[in-house]
């Protein structure tokens, strides 16, 4: 990993909320509200944009944990702004405080953690799983 990254470096990913991001269920709606699957999705985003600078050639992230709080319904048309803030640094492991809002409402809370591997690495793990 290329050096630079710290603690408090933040990324932010922004959406307005459509019919494809509602909670739902093989294809039926059960809440015309963002999804708790749509807000992982962006609070893993967010995180990935902070470790992209950083990766070197060789290098990919992969997400190791994710840990969320939903604590309020979006509806169709509004802004979500998710904000990833890197909270830890050890070894090849980047850990980030995620935050989603709706204006200034907080609508859900949680890390993500993410490892820093070589991609060959990733690519024997891959192939072990596939002959195990």
């Amino acid at each position: 990993m290329k050096r630079g990254m710290k603690v408090g470096d933040t990324a932010v990913v922004e959406v307005v909320v459509t019919p494809d991001m509602f909670a739902q269920f093989e294809g039926h709606v059960v809440h015309p509200v963002y999804s708790t699957v749509s807000m992982v999705y962006h609070m893993e985003w967010a995180s990935r944009k902070i470790i992209l600078p950083y990766l070197e050639d060789h290098e990919e992230g992969m997400g190791a944990a994710v840990f969320v709080k939903h604590v309020a319904p979006t509806l169709e048309g509004s802004t979500v702004t998710v904000t990833a803030t890197v909270t830890e640094l050890r070894d090849h492991v980047v850990m980030t405080k995620v935050e989603a809002k709706n204006g200034e409402r907080l609508i859900g809370v949680g890390e993500v953690k993410q490892v820093i591997l070589p991609k060959e690495k990733i690519k024997e793990m891959l192939q072990a799983t596939l002959h195990s």
